[in-house]
Formats: C-alpha cells, structure tokens, sequence
C-alpha cells in the first residue's frame, strides 16, 4: 500500500499535488455501501472520460452500478438529490412538469450524465425526472463523492462546465422555439437533433423506439397536433414511419423548416 500511495505522488515526470494525491488516497481506502459492478469499463462515462486514471480507483470503489427496467422512473422532479447518475447502455429521457403537461428537455443514452442539475449552492432537489425508455445499465454515485471528484480533477470540472454551457444554450433556444417557432418547424428540429444524437439503422431509420406521446412532449406540443403534423411530413414525403421508428426522406427539406 506504501508503494501505491507513492506512485500516486507521480504522473509520468509531473508532480501532483499534495491535495490531489491525499483525496485519490482517502478515498480508495474508504469503503462505503456500495456494490462493485464490472460492467462499468471505467472509460466511457461522462465523468470516466474527463478524470485521471490514477481517480479511477476510488470511482470504481463508490459506484454502484443497477438495472432500470423499461418505463422505470430513476429520478422523481423535486426529490432530495442524492448522487448523480450515468448511463452506460440504454436510453432515458430527462423531463419535468409544464403546467399539465409532460415536457422531455433531452434524451440521455450511452456515457452521459443525469441528475446535475440539482446540484446547487442553495437548494437540494432534482429539478428533473429521469425514466428508462428501454432496459438501461446505470451507474450511481453518491453526491459528496461527486463533488470530491470535481475538486480534485480539473479536467473534469472544465467538461462538466462546458457541458452546463452547451445544456443551458440548448435550453435557451428550446424556449425560444417554443415561443416563435411553429409545431411544423419544432418537429422538423426535433427529428433532426435525435438523427444528431442516435443516428440511423441499415434501414435509415432512427436509432430510437419512441412514442408518438414522447415526440410530442420533445417538441412541445400537444399529442393530437404532433400527429396531425406527422402526417403532413409524411404525405409531403419529408419523413417514413413504421411502428415506432421515424425514417427520414427529404432532409434538405426538414433543414429548411427548422431554420424558418
């Protein structure tokens, strides 16, 4: 264990610093209730992704790691934030109340990170729901852990930053397009930003089982206007379904009404 804790003093030819190398020290040795779960690879979470590999030890000693079955809520809007959650496979979508409405914000899938957003200097509740669209594998870790880990990696807190801005920028112009922009337009934004995310199948289809009642709450519009509008890009050729997946046929087109 001496020999580990002073390599750890060393990266390369580069000296850590003392805090840096004390934090990595106290908390692999520290052990809370947690369970270890090997199919976390450690290397392609938001937060894996961003630490030192010298950190992934303690990530790997305060993780813990669980099924969310299809439909499962994994975190109820105004609940006591507890720890922050990452996705290594599967799909979740990340909404809140709007009135008496259901309003989807974004889709986490594979390496991103959920549950931030409660994490806040004056308060302590998500301000969010987060609910599996499918089986998905998460990864769990507590919030003091994961305030530690943005203290002592800076790397990681320079992501996590650039993060909270392109999340706020997104947010901004999804107000802004709720506001100005017609349903027409905001499906077309909502079916190209999802082919941005999860890209097509062979089929040229989207990565993405999703329901006409989720489409609508992504695009912010009611469910009988998404489908009215849905079939106006179909019958116009902009787009092909079959079941629950959305092809698209015409992009230059969806570009076109997106941008109006």
């Amino acid at each position: 264990m001496e020999t580990f804790v002073a390599l750890l003093f060393l990266h390369g030819n580069q000296l850590f610093s003392s805090f840096q190398s004390i934090m990595i020290y106290y908390f692999y040795n520290s052990h809370y209730i947690m369970k270890k779960n090997s199919s976390c690879d450690l290397q392609t979470c938001f937060m894996c992704k961003h630490t030192l590999p010298e950190w992934h030890a303690a990530i790997n000693s305060h993780k813990r790691n669980f099924i969310a079955k299809k439909g499962e809520e994994i975190i109820k809007e105004g609940d006591a934030v507890t720890g922050v959650y990452f996705v290594t496979s599967g799909n979740v979508k990340v909404h809140k109340q709007w009135g008496d409405k259901e309003l989807i914000l974004r889709f986490a899938n594979s390496g991103a990170i959920i549950g931030h957003r409660g994490i806040s200097s004056n308060h302590s509740a998500y301000p969010i729901s987060a609910t599996a669209l499918e089986t998905t594998s998460l990864c769990f870790v507590d919030i003091d852990f994961f305030k530690s880990t943005i203290r002592v990696n800076h790397d990681f807190a320079y992501a996590l930053l650039m993060f909270y801005a392109d999340e706020l920028q997104a947010s901004e112009k999804k107000m802004r397009d709720l506001a100005l922009m017609s349903v027409k337009g905001r499906l077309a934004v909502a079916i190209l930003s999802l082919r941005d995310q999860f890209g097509l199948n062979d089929n040229g289809f989207l990565n993405l089982t999703i329901s006409r009642q989720d489409l609508a709450a992504f695009t912010g519009a009611t469910y009988e206007t998404v489908f009215r509008t849905m079939n106006e890009l179909l019958a116009e050729k902009l787009i092909h379904v079959q079941d629950k997946m959305i092809g698209i046929l015409d992009e230059a087109k969806l570009l076109d009404l997106s941008n109006r």
